[in-house]
């Protein structure tokens, strides 16, 4: 077959996917993988769902496209208003793009464009997390405090701060209690705005757990509680990216549920359309909305395929069996059972860390001594030896270095479809045990 896509890689030649059957995919020699990472954490409802299939059909007889400048629709209201009933306190609007690095690159944007509408015009920097991803356009890439995947581009970056993250188990002292600890770390934030000075600080951006540069860390309890309450005192927007741990991964549908939080903007994309359209969307508190109504009236921003019409007939499937079919709870329950077979399996082994996360969203860290906490050596490519194991033994899950600092330490993330079954769940765990035993030779 002859080859013109230019891929992530121009080493090696992928598989052809030709068919999906619940939690599996299908090559063209019938090979099965079992999908453990949702692909990136976005095939929550597997990969053959009927609802999901028959709205896209019935969408595409009606309308499949009409251009936002000119027209809205009926799929792209009833998601904005499924979205918003769910959301927390305070958001009565959604912008609808098409992925996530588009969400997290308006909401900078809007973000700066609603200081400027209320005259705060020297509100201009954002402050974020090290070790967080945030999506790979460039405002969204400058938010983002991951090293390697920022290094070759900085000089086209914007100025961006970066305070510690929230890693219990990297960065928690001996002596402190975890709500100690979580307390530490978000008053980096009220430092860092005091250092650059609150005038020039528009907003603060973290994901509740952190997926794809760290592996399912999750912030301790307090944490953004305190981080809300900096926000506020200064008069700093909070934008939480749930690009990827949003949309029920966590057991929430949205992860800041959990942490009894309600931001000013929320990014959700991924799970939104479970793979079946890419579509994300920008979630804002009514204040900002009627911020720029009051002013100019008009947000310099947009996509041509923002609102797509099939996209949002979709994540309107998508949503409707989240919620008609009792998933939330489903993910708590089947995330529990994860969690304890993951640490029936590898919670004792000598090059396991640490096993964490929340739902169907589990992080496994990699270590070379379990005591110390030391890494592997970034040389050695542990983390692309188990993903290549993994993937020969029928398994796709997402491994990833740099896990620390953007260059040492290997974790694996775990994000399977919602409706993972009991055993299921005992073919993930046993194939990644083989797979991480055959990387480090234990």
């Amino acid at each position: 077959m002859p080859n013109h896509v230019f891929g992530r890689s121009t080493k090696g030649t992928l598989p052809v996917a030709v068919r999906g059957e619940g939690c599996y995919l299908i090559d063209a020699t019938g090979k099965r993988y079992l999908d453990g990472s949702g692909g990136a954490a976005v095939s929550c409802l597997g990969h053959s769902d009927p609802d999901v299939r028959a709205a896209l059909h019935a969408q595409l007889d009606q309308l499949a496209f009409a251009h936002t400048g000119f027209f809205t629709s009926v799929p792209a209201e009833t998601l904005a208003d499924t979205l918003v009933a769910s959301a927390p306190a305070g958001i009565e609007r959604v912008y609808l793009v098409s992925g996530g690095s588009e969400a997290v690159e308006a909401a900078i944007k809007l973000a700066r464009q609603y200081f400027m509408e209320i005259g705060e015009t020297g509100r201009h920097r954002v402050i974020a997390r090290r070790q967080s991803y945030h999506g790979n356009t460039l405002g969204a890439l400058a938010a983002g405090g991951n090293e390697w995947r920022r290094a070759q581009f900085a000089p086209l970056l914007i100025e961006t701060s970066h305070i510690a993250p929230c890693y219990e188990y990297r960065d928690r002292r001996p002596e402190e209690t975890v709500e100690a600890y979580g307390l530490r770390a978000a008053d980096e934030l009220e430092a860092e705005i005091l250092r650059l000075g609150p005038e020039t600080v528009m907003a603060f951006i973290a994901e509740p757990v952190v997926g794809a540069t760290s592996g399912a860390v999750p912030a301790v309890p307090g944490y953004l509680k305190r981080i809300r309450e900096i926000c506020d005192r200064y008069g700093v927007l909070l934008i939480l990216d749930e690009v990827m741990c949003g949309m029920g991964r966590t057991g929430y549908l949205f992860a800041c549920e959990e942490d009894g939080v309600a931001p000013d903007m929320i990014t959700v994309a991924k799970g939104l359309g479970a793979g079946y359209q890419p579509i994300g969307a920008l979630l804002v508190q009514g204040r900002i909305y009627d911020a720029i109504a009051a002013g100019s009236g008009f947000f310099q921003h947009g996509h041509t395929y923002m609102g797509h019409a099939m996209a949002a007939a979709a994540a309107n499937a998508v949503l409707g069996a989240i919620s008609g079919r009792a998933l939330l709870p489903r993910v708590r329950t089947q995330g529990a059972k994860l969690q304890a077979a993951l640490e029936a399996a590898l919670g004792q082994h000598p090059n396991v860390g640490d096993i964490r996360g929340r739902g169907l969203f589990r992080g496994v860290e990699i270590v070379r001594d379990r005591e110390t906490k030391e890494p592997f050596e970034p040389a050695l490519g542990v983390n692309k030896k188990i993903k290549a194991l993994a993937f020969e033994a029928g398994l796709i899950c997402y491994p990833m270095g740099g896990t620390i600092d953007g260059r040492r330490g290997d974790h694996v993330l775990l994000a399977p479809p919602f409706i993972i079954e009991d055993a299921q769940i005992g073919e993930l765990v046993d194939k990644l045990d083989g797979a991480i035993r055959g990387a480090v030779g234990a």
